[in-house]
């Protein structure tokens, strides 16, 4: 975790106010129908730069300032709120929450002994209001004393019960918020409405929330944290509420129907140390890009009552909570253009040009931006202000244009008609888009990756020699290479003898590579190493790949049935080239494969057996991840020959740390997959002890 990303430096009294009043209007623009001017890393970094000129200058504090004010001192309805409904303090680092709970343990005059830890929801604060157990109303935070009415929304909010399981009378708090997939659903209902996108799931949750008159429903979520009995009852029930610590308060709440993040794999838990909540904190952040809903941080509490009562409150917020935010994933920033890239198969990529802002610590100046469909669905137009994504490793993308900002001088992207590279026509029968030569348009490319260290391993094949090649008219593809003569090599600029044969000697080595590296080197859309793998294992040999239809193919584990009629296509447009490599004596048979000894006992075989006896191996039935630098044994593998060691030893390969991950192989560095498998319980072993485990496969 890093400290906290800086604020915004003011220089003057001019200055002062006016990022006052740009602070009122993002916070009354956020509150008032979900849009703002800012994203959420650039307010916090304005209020703390507010903050910040105001200690230096407590003589000039405007009255309207939003420092020390719930939600930012935007006014939003007028129903009174039962017990105030505070904001969180924040801290940004593990140095702050020490100071935090060391400050709070001061005014206790004695140590904390359970921690309430929580991920922090990034949605809308709401209060529940049931009465006799029947939802009543809802209300938003609002200014903190009095919210705004919303219960028109009731009916829409998964996770919220029209009824309890008890008869009682109390308010639920939590978070509104809408999910990965229901806001893709909410954008297409909005894209097919007026042409537009929410521009990210917190915005069209607040937006969706007071939505009252569009002609189309979209469904949000709800997660409580908190549960208050009426001020003025004194039922048994409510006292119990009173005393009860904060985890059996949610307890009670997830047992009345109401969903809570005890669901999620981020639930709360109880800690009661400082480094085990520093602990829980690390794991909730591995996890933050997995989560299928947006979390920005994470919520740390006195647990017990009797802590929460003597630390009490500030003016806008508890004494006895903090909330520990995470790096920004999203940013708003400016789409200055669009380039076209065309693949090494062909493929016709656009790639966003932006204004260099900082994500999560690295700087960004370009975005994924899939397809030419992709940025017709989205709306985008060049010189919009855009949401830009980045999520632990992803690529980051650009999410939706933030419509509201728009000036009047953006223009329309660009299409192009034809192939950028080559000029030749383009096959748009498919949302990715390909240059009708396919891999012809950039068969440098092409080559280069099938002679790669993860495919071929053809060393010394360099890009400037196999323009020579090419040149020369020695080559048209990657398979004439087997055809080479050493004559022909040695006719080449700047090719001795020495060279030659190390050349010709890698290109001979080259056909023993097993047929996933084989197919690999195909390139063929919707594949890479790791499905080449699974599709090598799965048939065993190429004859049986080409010989599979859509629907066999789609039963090779993670392919889909959305790749497979593009995998047979594919095939088919590459069986000149197969044809060739055969000829070569390429090697076209996975590792310890023999074909089935007749068309009956194939059809009586397993359906769920693989076409080899690797099931056998040390690795059997087990799903391995590999994280961190190797070391002894392993140290001179790349990952992807790791992969290929743990599938020869009976393993499945997997780049992601789940419930069902049996091994994770941590080396120096091992991270957040490590701090995950911790979690989990999953079985943590070194390189060596692995290169021990599986030696005679080495």
């Amino acid at each position: 975790m890093t400290d906290a990303p800086p604020s915004a430096l003011l220089a003057d009294q001019s200055a002062y106010t006016e990022a006052v009043q740009l602070a009122l209007d993002a916070a009354a623009a956020y509150y008032g129908d979900g849009t703002s001017t800012l994203d959420d890393d650039a307010y916090d970094r304005l209020v703390r730069g507010i903050q910040a000129y105001e200690a230096e200058h407590p003589e000039q504090v405007l009255p309207s300032s939003p420092t020390g004010k719930v939600a930012g001192g935007a006014v939003v309805g007028d129903v009174p709120h039962t017990v105030p409904m505070l904001s969180l303090d924040n801290v940004f680092s593990a140095e702050k929450l020490v100071d935090w709970a060391a400050s709070l343990e001061r005014r206790l005059g004695r140590p904390v002994t359970a921690w309430s830890v929580e991920p922090k929801l990034d949605g809308l604060a709401i209060a529940a209001r049931y009465r006799d157990g029947r939802l009543a109303q809802l209300v938003t935070r609002g200014d903190g004393t009095k919210g705004e009415d919303v219960s028109h929304a009731i009916g829409t909010i998964v996770g919220l019960p029209a009824r309890l399981a008890e008869p009682v009378t109390v308010e639920l708090r939590g978070e509104v918020m809408m999910t990965t997939s229901q806001f893709e659903a909410a954008c297409a209902k909005r894209q097919a409405h007026d042409g537009t996108t929410f521009a990210n799931p917190r915005s069209a949750a607040a937006g969706t929330l007071r939505a009252q008159d569009r002609p189309y429903v979209c469904e949000l979520t709800f997660f409580g944290y908190g549960a208050l009995p009426a001020p003025d009852d004194a039922s048994e029930q409510a006292a119990r509420l009173r005393e009860l610590p904060h985890s059996e308060v949610m307890a009670w709440v997830a047992g009345q129907g109401v969903q809570t993040t005890a669901v999620t794999d981020v639930g709360g838990i109880v800690a009661t140390t400082l480094e085990q909540v520093q602990e829980r904190i690390e794991q909730i952040a591995a996890k933050r890009a997995e989560l299928a809903f947006g979390i920005d941080g994470i919520v740390i509490k006195c647990d017990l009552a009797a802590d929460q009562a003597q630390a009490g409150f500030s003016s806008r917020a508890p004494r006895w909570a903090i909330a520990y935010k995470l790096p920004a994933t999203e940013k708003i920033t400016k789409l200055l253009g669009v380039e076209w890239n065309v693949g090494r198969s062909g493929i016709i990529a656009p790639r966003a040009v932006l204004e260099p802002v900082e994500i999560d610590g690295s700087t960004i100046t370009y975005a994924t931006l899939h397809n030419a469909s992709d940025i017709g669905r989205r709306g985008l137009m060049l010189g919009d202000s855009v949401v830009v994504y980045k999520a632990g490793d992803v690529i980051p993308r650009v999410e939706a244009p933030v419509v509201h900002l728009r000036t009047g001088k953006e223009e329309p992207i660009p299409i192009p008609q034809v192939c950028p590279l080559c000029g030749d026509a383009i096959d748009a029968s498919q949302e990715r888009w390909r240059c009708v030569r396919g891999r012809a348009c950039r068969v440098i490319a092409s080559i280069g990756y099938a002679a790669g260290r993860d495919q071929l391993d053809i060393e010394g094949l360099a890009e400037k020699r196999i323009r020579q090649m090419l040149d020369a008219g020695l080559i048209a593809d990657f398979a004439d290479l087997f055809f080479l003569t050493r004559e022909q090599v040695l006719g080449l600029e700047r090719m001795g003898e020495t060279s030659t044969d190390n050349l010709l000697a890698a290109i001979e080595r080259a056909k023993a590579q097993p047929l996933s590296r084989v197919f690999c080197a195909l390139g063929v859309r919707g594949t890479g190493r790791a499905m080449s793998r699974r599709i090598a294992k799965h048939f065993g040999s190429m004859d049986a790949i080409r010989a599979a239809d859509a629907e066999a193919i789609e039963a090779v584990p993670g392919l889909g049935s959305g790749k497979a009629p593009v995998v047979v296509t594919e095939l088919v447009g590459l069986s000149d080239l197969i044809d060739k490599l055969i000829r070569a004596g390429v090697n076209m048979t996975h590792p310890n494969w023999t074909p089935p000894a007749a068309p009956d006992a194939e059809a009586k075989a397993d359906p769920d057996a693989e076409a080899s006896d690797t099931s056998k191996g040390p690795l059997a039935g087990m799903s391995v991840v590999v994280t961190g630098a190797m070391s002894g044994a392993l140290e001179a593998l790349t990952r992807n020959q790791m992969n290929e060691l743990i599938e020869r030893a009976g393993g499945r390969s997997s780049s992601s740390v789940s419930a069902k991950t049996s091994l994770l192989v941590a080396g120096e560095n091992a991270g957040s997959k490590r701090a995950k498998a911790e979690t989990l319980g999953v079985h943590i072993v070194t390189p060596d002890n692995f290169a021990a485990q599986i030696s005679a496969f080495l």
